[in-house]
Order: C-alpha cells, then sequence, then structure tokens
C-alpha cells in the first residue's frame, strides 16, 4: 500500500492471536486456482474491474479465477463471498483457498487466493498489480481474519 491513509486506518483493527500453520503443505485438488491467479500477476489494480482487459479489483480477480478455472460463479462482493464455502477454521489452506482480511475495519474487508507456500495472489489497491505476497508479512498477519474452502476436488 502506498497510501498512509490506508496504513494509519489499519493500525487499530485487532490483530489475530493464532494464524494457521502456513509452512504445512497440503492438497484440496485446487490447484489449478491458484495456478491461474499466479498467471495473472502484473495485471494492473481497477476499481470494479473483473477482467485482465480491463483490470481487477480483489472480489473480481477471485471471481474471474474461480468462474475461469473452478467453473464456479462466485458472488461480486468479498463480503458477499465470505458466506461461500466452508470455514478450514485453524487448519492449514490449501492452494485454491480463499483467505480474508481486515483492511478497512471489517472482518471481511480484503480477500486473495492462496497459492501455498505461505503466499497468496491478490488485487491490491488503486496504482498498484495483481501480485504474490507472503502472508506471514506482519502487515498482512495481522490483519488475516479466515480462510474458507469455496471448492471441491473432482
Amino acid at each position: 500500500f502506498t497510501s498512509c491513509s490506508v496504513l494509519t486506518a489499519c493500525a487499530s483493527l485487532p490483530r489475530f492471536s493464532s494464524l494457521p500453520d502456513f509452512d504445512k503443505e497440503v492438497s484440496a485438488g485446487l490447484e489449478d486456482i491458484s495456478i491461474a491467479a499466479i498467471g495473472l500477476v502484473g495485471i494492473p489494480y481497477r476499481y470494479g474491474g473483473n477482467n485482465p482487459k480491463a483490470g481487477f479489483d480483489c472480489s473480481g480477480l477471485i471471481g474471474y479465477v474461480y468462474l475461469k478455472s473452478a467453473n464456479i460463479k462466485l458472488p461480486r462482493t468479498i463480503q458477499d463471498m465470505s458466506t461461500k464455502g466452508k470455514s478450514i477454521d485453524d487448519q492449514a489452506p490449501a492452494p485454491g483457498d480463499l483467505v480474508f482480511f481486515n483492511t478497512t475495519g471489517g472482518k471481511y474487508s480484503h480477500a486473495g487466493i492462496y497459492v501455498g507456500q505461505g503466499r497468496f495472489v491478490h488485487a491490491p489497491s488503486a496504482g498498484g498489480t495483481v501480485r504474490l505476497e507472503q502472508i506471514e508479512n506482519p502487515y498482512w498477519a495481522s490483519r488475516f481474519t479466515e480462510a474458507r474452502r469455496l471448492a471441491t476436488s473432482p
């Protein structure tokens, strides 16, 4: 994030005491989802964007990847996506799972696609591009709220 106001607004958010074991490698048979997400790294961020030509916001990126790689149509907003699938509680996420963050004061205000090895792909903010990040980076770790499995392997 390049905006100081975003970082300042998030500074008072509650820290979550325990994170899943991101070092544990598990599979739910959803690797195609994570591979598709990684393939979109570098696409520009665009509010409301939901395809590679137009750019992506975080929910547009997730919706596009799930529809193209798993034929799953998701709701448009992160809040609505957070009601789909099943929470994996404190289990280690698998590639293809969604990871949710509290970046603006809401439990589900940002999300990305977990791709394994403690990394996730997301569309971060205006002026940025789709990127691969370490979930255990202090900024993201302190804002992590939940991982959810939205798809099941065939």
